[in-house]
């Protein structure tokens, strides 16, 4: 849970502050208003421009954070006189004096000659709000490793042809992250960028262990000596990678698949399907010192590896219509925590930024601005303020947006 206690009058945009505070803001002014400088200095003078204010960023970020609550195809919705326009935040800021901003905005506006990484620009905010995780919250023992749904907006989806679609640039990156398995909290994010088609590019090693193992290291790499339980899908789940993390003691829980996981090391006996026919909840199990993997019956085989969970235990599935199917222990907590994982993606995964800029470190932003907020959701529903205004995660990004916008109304919206 959170590690402060915060005040029973704690706003919306105290809790967005735990993870984006003003030094972080101060300094998106200070790197968009040298960037402004160096880019006129090369392409000529922008009369129209004058220095960005750190309350004209908050705006800023207001507009842009709007779009999760109200979907539009583009953020200048906002001001047009269509269905997507919203008078009441318009007039903040005029549309012209918004794009200059969207036009200049920088995290960081020069890069260092000893810079190499694909995402220098945004790098410093991400080590920023990886900190701000840290220090803000302390997760449950079971953590998944996952990639968050961050698909295309709906709304853009269902109206666009064929044609758009194919001409809609493809992302060059993937996202992952590290989160708490009882509260959603996400505690780490990693983005692996896709650098060229070549050997190391993201398409080269999509389907390859190596790219998984790397990102589950990377995700991992400050769970060591904590006894966490790591649940992982079939392209992360490997018996070398469990191994490795064992002697951190991290102990993991992961679905198997002989088409998507490294299955080097298993015996082949328990990849294959027995020849005789199996009912419901019969599974057979092979065990290497601490290690376990378990072949499972239900309308399919499923095969799990775990050394997380004794394979003697018994558990339970309950399903709807055939009520309790056996299981073990390993089986039973996989699927508990996978299905808290689905429930989060379908409850906060509409309410990611539908901004979508052409710049990867841009996309990345967002992104991370969109996860800053839902984390910052998740503490208010756990602290004190939440028993005395009780906002819905759509009240609560409409409260962020005025506080960023300085309106001053803090009447509840519905």
């Amino acid at each position: 849970g959170p590690t402060r206690k915060m005040p029973l009058t704690a706003s919306a945009m105290d809790f967005f502050q735990l993870f984006v505070p003003d030094n972080v803001l101060k300094n998106m002014v200070v790197q968009t208003n040298m960037y402004a400088k160096k880019y006129q200095e090369r392409f000529g003078s922008d009369d129209a421009w004058i220095d960005v204010t750190l309350t004209e960023m908050k705006a800023f970020l207001g507009y842009m954070i709007s779009t999760s609550i109200h979907h539009c195809e583009s953020v200048l919705s906002i001001w047009s006189s269509g269905f997507y326009s919203n008078k009441s935040i318009a007039l903040i800021m005029t549309q012209s004096r918004f794009e200059k901003i969207l036009k200049y905005f920088h995290i960081v506006a020069f890069r260092s000659s000893q810079t190499t990484h694909g995402l220098y620009k945004i790098q410093p905010f991400l080590d920023s709000l990886q900190n701000g995780f840290d220090s803000a919250f302390r997760p449950s023992q079971a953590q998944v490793l996952h990639e968050p749904l961050i698909d295309e907006d709906p709304i853009f989806i269902a109206t666009c042809t064929e044609r758009e679609l194919r001409k809609r640039k493809k992302r060059k990156f993937s996202l992952w992250v590290r989160q708490c398995s009882s509260t959603g909290f996400i505690c780490q994010i990693y983005v692996h960028l896709k650098e060229g088609s070549g050997a190391d590019g993201l398409d080269a090693l999509k389907n390859k262990p190596q790219l998984h193992s790397m990102v589950a290291k990377s995700l991992c790499q400050n769970a060591a000596g904590k006894n966490y339980i790591i649940f992982t899908g079939p392209s992360i789940t490997s018996l070398n990678l469990f191994e490795e993390f064992e002697k951190q003691e991290i102990y993991c829980c992961g679905l198997l698949s002989t088409r998507k996981s490294d299955c080097t090391g298993l015996p082949p006996s328990m990849l294959n399907n027995p020849e005789t026919p199996q009912s419901r909840g019969q599974y057979r199990i092979r065990m290497k010192g601490n290690m376990s993997l378990i072949c499972w019956y239900n309308k399919g085989h499923f095969r799990f590896l775990t050394n997380a969970y004794s394979p003697v235990q018994q558990g339970v599935i309950i399903k709807r219509k055939s009520g309790e199917i056996p299981c073990p222990l390993a089986v039973e907590a996989f699927a508990a925590h996978l299905s808290y994982i689905c429930k989060y993606d379908d409850k906060y995964s509409k309410y990611f930024i539908s901004h979508k800029p052409n710049k990867t470190w841009q996309q990345v932003f967002w992104f991370a601005i969109s996860i800053a907020i839902n984390n910052a959701y998740i503490l208010y529903k756990m602290s004190e303020a939440y028993h005395v205004t009780r906002y819905s995660r759509a009240q609560f990004g409409e409260r962020l947006v005025k506080e960023l916008l300085g309106l001053e109304d803090t009447s509840p919206s519905h």
